[in-house]
């Protein structure tokens, strides 16, 4: 009896291996396969709100495919009317207006129009229109 236990033990393994197919490797994914490479187009700009003529501060960043500008953890001080600009310098001299600031601290999404140039309107303003004040501003870049 021990001797037909032991034989299956030794033999059993043995049918296992037989049955593999050595040209079969199991597929393992890359992670780094899934990541965007940017060297293929990649459409997201981003960059980091500074201080103007007030506090402000968190991240911006812009995905032409989905056409968004997105803050993520905001925060600038409030003021009359205040704006998002996308710009071609921290002055305004060139700019499309995206609409009021929807608030002073958060996460926030805005529209881009489809035919907005990133590599010419790279900075990003919090621009008060009644005093026509740079609050703070991020350049977007690739």
């Amino acid at each position: 009896m021990k001797a037909r236990i032991l034989l299956m033990l030794l033999v059993f393994p043995l049918l296992f291996v037989a049955c593999m197919d050595e040209s079969e490797d199991p597929i393992i994914p890359d992670p780094m396969d899934q990541m965007d490479n940017p060297s293929d187009g990649m459409t997201l700009y981003m960059g980091d709100f500074v201080s103007d003529a007030h506090p402000t501060s968190g991240k911006a960043s812009a995905d032409l495919e989905e056409g968004l500008l997105t803050f993520s953890d905001f925060m600038t001080d409030n003021g009359p009317l205040l704006e998002v600009y996308m710009a071609t310098d921290t002055k305004a001299s060139e700019f499309v207006s995206l609409g009021e600031l929807q608030g002073i601290k958060g996460d926030f999404d805005y529209d881009l129009p489809e035919e907005l140039d990133l590599d010419k309107y790279s900075y990003v303003l919090i621009w008060c229109v009644e005093f026509s004040v740079n609050f703070g501003y991020a350049k977007v870049e690739k």
